[in-house]
């Protein structure tokens, strides 16, 4: 039988050992650049300038920032039900048909706050209905929910090409793409909001949609933490068998927890359509589905984890972009090679380095003598 971790100090547990683990994650994709014949240093210098050196490239983190706020969300929530909700391409596909129904019905019609709102609802009820399914066979018929969740990312991508080849694509166009949407179906940037902080995002696409996620993560902290359903479903996470014993309907909140994942997945595709694109295109997902699985990873299912984790993506995304046009050895895969770096060390040797930790701190707590209590008198 498996030893147990240590219970270690919260700020351990949430900042010591992520840190650890990026720390090593980037020490190691330096030898990869190091291999290539180029230098790390210089590598790293071009990463986190073209990321935070200047408006136009913070406005392009933030925007990539934004959609995997919500996709580490939506796994998060899942995590917590111990379900592992690997559907997030999918559930966003699917949510981006209900943002474009809305934007397409209501761009010529209403304002964009209105839409906004309109397609809010369609992306979340879309997104959770495409969660639906998965969530049932898990709750009803035992189903494996990774191979479901999966199986619908494959069947949305499908879906989604058929709509915009022969439905939603305009007359006498070529492009699988609906056609763009008016002004009342686009989101404006938040160039008034960096302009507080003295930066011109230029023409990066940091939009409203970010306000949007920093709700949702508000509202995934209040109800994990704060209301007798987010206990229920961090009870079903503990022990399902311990759920029970307390009288709570396994099969109903494994269903709730996945439509709220599914809802929040959906919800990710406002960001790309109403608020870069305009309109509705083949591959507007781009893999944030499985982007966010590791954002939820490094950020310990917490939203206040989640969101520098999402932040730290939207950085490899957008400085990334910057190495492989200064840098031309370092090809856009070899960027690649080192988000798979984050990811390996953030998830699946997230505990590498626990064990010795945990030897530190027990013996550091072993070492400090106990606190004498003077008798009374």
């Amino acid at each position: 039988m498996a030893t147990p971790y240590a219970k270690l100090p919260g700020w351990v547990e949430y900042v010591l050992i992520p840190l650890i683990n990026l720390i090593v994650a980037f020490a190691v994709a330096g030898l990869v650049v190091l291999l290539v014949g180029e230098s790390p240093i210089r590598a790293a210098t071009l990463l986190v300038d073209g990321a935070f050196g200047y408006g136009e490239g913070i406005g392009y983190t933030l925007y990539y920032a934004t959609t995997f706020i919500f996709t580490g969300l939506a796994v998060a929530v899942a995590f917590h039900c111990k379900l592992f909700n690997i559907g997030g391409e999918g559930q966003a596909y699917i949510g981006g048909i209900g943002v474009a129904l809305a934007c397409l019905t209501f761009d010529t019609i209403l304002p964009w706050y209105l839409t906004f709102i309109v397609a809010t609802i369609g992306a979340a009820l879309f997104g959770a209905a495409w969660a639906f399914i998965p969530a049932y066979l898990r709750a009803k018929r035992g189903s494996h929910i990774v191979i479901t969740t999966i199986m619908f990312n494959f069947i949305a991508s499908s879906v989604m090409i058929y709509l915009l080849v022969e439905v939603m694509k305009p007359a006498g166009t070529m492009s699988p793409q609906t056609r763009t949407f008016a002004e009342g179906g686009q989101l404006p940037q938040l160039d008034w909001l960096m302009a507080i902080f003295g930066l011109d995002i230029g023409g990066a696409p940091f939009n409203v949609s970010f306000l949007l996620a920093i709700a949702a993560a508000i509202f995934v902290w209040v109800l994990i933490w704060r209301t007798k359903l987010g206990y229920e479903i961090r009870t079903m996470g503990y022990s399902e068998k311990a759920a029970r014993y307390a009288g709570i309907k396994d099969s109903r909140i494994i269903i709730i927890a996945m439509l709220i994942s599914g809802a929040l997945a959906g919800m990710m595709a406002l960001n790309p359509i109403m608020g870069e694109q305009g309109r509705m295109q083949l591959d507007f997902v781009a893999g944030a589905g499985f982007v966010g699985i590791a954002v939820a990873l490094m950020g310990r299912s917490h939203p206040a984890g989640i969101i520098p984790a999402a932040i730290l993506f939207g950085m490899l995304y957008q400085g990334g972009a910057e190495i492989s046009f200064e840098m031309p050895e370092i090809s856009r895969d070899m960027i690649v090679i080192i988000q798979g770096l984050v990811i390996l060390f953030a998830g699946a040797l997230e505990n590498t380095f626990r064990p010795a930790i945990s030897r530190f701190f027990g013996a550091r707590a072993a070492k400090t003598p106990p606190v004498s209590v003077g008798s009374a008198g």
